[in-house]
């Protein structure tokens, strides 16, 4: 619930906070929360602008989740879970809902750019919050890079209904998934990239747009498919049992991960304690009813055995239930503009944690070189979009997915322990909503995620113990030195 009296965002004031030093020494040392807001929007060479109102920020989240699941991943879901996959999205959207009770809280008492990275330096210490921010460039980078893959395959749908030919699979699917090369997946990148670079206002338009043209297909697609809608679809409801449920539930949180993409946001939203967690909780709401309802239409209008881990899963439903092939190619062009949408503002969230863990000293400083004219980190930016462009060229969907949602899942964790822990340390903090029932909510959402993480294949732990072991080399061998709180501990 939001309090009143909390503290005035930064930027609204001539007089800034206090910046103190670090809390604790070594691997344990912590980043006050006062330091932390006293630095926000402040780069190398500039600053970043808060131009972003609770309008703009909840298009931001609705921006970077609504599309990723139900355009894309909701095929392969499909012959996890049968019909039930409406369950699915339901225990994928409540873990996220716990995840993102603490995620309202934390953000408006600690409104900066890096989200579950600076929450955790704040209250867990510098290692707890590089690794944080390790799996943040996991979730937010690879995912840009998953959702591009399935942005090729409804750009062919489009087209083909249009113009009668699709782009050949050497160069529209990578290596491993048919193809060589995937090249709209690069494009839809280097194209939201652009964007990017023309400023965060600017950004934030285009989103609102789009947001609003996916949303629209969305609905489109229930008032067209639930005329073929059939109730012996849903005879044989958990086909493959409550396991099936909670494997496809921990895939399909992939589509959540876009609800704390309004955090990111902290330090160019004008007002960031009252709008950040008012953004955070409304995006998740619409997101979570939208999911549901297609989901539900979908299975009821085609049999789920026939889903067959189709990357166009709706389109192809469109089509078989009209048989008529211009509504598939309507609900083509919103899919194509809906995953771009996807790819814009989480590429945004991407550079935004980059530019908070370079200005603390943990990557090189390039990432936090903010333009004058612009407000934009350029290099961080372009930097970030060819890596996931590569990626999304190079790898195929289903491995990306998962390796997301697990990365995804421990942030959340974290994002869950950081609240109690804060409550504990700091219980007097203006707080500008506080999560209900704590610490019994957080420590829920803390469970939930695990619980989710344990769903997941061995092959996306291997993944992970990996990605995690490269981080810590990385962090010893460059991070720990160069932190600005050690450098200032010597």
């Amino acid at each position: 619930m939001l309090e009143h009296g909390a503290a005035p965002p930064p930027g609204d004031t001539n007089t800034e906070p206090p910046a103190p030093g670090a809390v604790g020494t070594g691997l344990m040392r912590r980043k006050p929360v006062e330091r932390l807001v006293a630095e926000s929007g402040k780069g190398q060479g500039g600053s970043l602008r808060r131009t972003m109102g609770v309008w703009q920020l909840t298009m931001i989240s609705i921006g970077a989740t609504l599309g990723t699941g139900i355009f894309v991943v909701l095929g392969n879901a499909v012959p996890v879970a049968g019909p039930a996959v409406v369950i699915s999205f339901v225990l994928a959207g409540v873990t996220a809902l716990f995840s993102a009770l603490s995620y309202a809280e934390l953000a408006g008492t600690i409104p900066v750019s890096g989200s579950s990275y600076s929450y955790a330096y704040a209250t867990l210490g510098e290692l707890v919050a590089w690794v944080c921010g390790w799996c943040l460039i996991l979730e937010y980078g690879v995912s840009v890079a998953a959702v591009a893959v399935g942005w090729g395959e409804y750009l062919n749908e489009l087209l083909d209904g249009v113009f009668g030919f699709t782009i050949p699979d050497a160069l529209a699917a990578p290596p491993g998934g048919g193809g060589i090369f995937n090249l709209p997946a690069l494009l839809v990148v280097l194209l939201a990239m652009v964007f990017l670079l023309g400023g965060a206002k600017e950004s934030a338009r285009a989103n609102t747009i789009m947001v609003v043209v996916k949303i629209a297909a969305l609905l489109l697609f229930c008032g067209v498919a639930v005329q073929g809608v059939r109730s012996g679809n849903y005879a044989n409801f958990m086909p493959l049992g409550i396991m099936g449920v909670s494997g496809a539930a921990a895939t399909l949180f992939f589509s959540y991960i876009g609800f704390d993409a309004a955090s990111t946001a902290g330090e160019e939203a004008k007002n960031p304690q009252r709008d950040l967690p008012r953004a955070i909780m409304l995006s998740l709401v619409i997101v979570t009813a939208l999911y549901c309802l297609v989901a539900a239409v979908a299975v009821g209008a085609m049999p789920w055995q026939k889903f067959e881990g189709s990357e166009a899963a709706l389109a192809g439903i469109l089509k078989a239930v009209t048989g008529q092939s211009w509504w598939a190619v309507l609900l083509a062009f919103g899919a194509v503009i809906a995953i771009a949408s996807v790819v814009l503002t989480v590429l945004y969230g991407q550079t935004r944690i980059l530019f908070a863990m370079s200005r603390d000293g943990l990557v090189p400083r390039v990432f936090s070189k903010v333009h004058a004219r612009t407000g934009v980190p350029r290099v961080n930016t372009v930097l970030v979009s060819l890596f996931c462009g590569v990626l999304a060229a190079a790898v195929p969907l289903g491995e990306l997915a998962d390796a997301t949602s697990i990365g995804t899942l421990f942030a959340f964790a974290l994002v869950n322990v950081a609240v109690i822990v804060l409550r504990r340390t700091r219980p007097d903090m203006p707080r500008s909503f506080r999560t209900p029932l704590a610490p019994l909510f957080p420590a829920v959402g803390f469970l939930l995620c695990l619980y989710m993480m344990s769903s997941l294949r061995v092959v996306t732990w291997v993944v992970f113990g990996v990605w995690m072991a490269v981080g810590l080399v990385i962090y010893f061998g460059y991070g720990s030195r160069r932190s600005r709180l050690a450098t200032s501990e010597k």
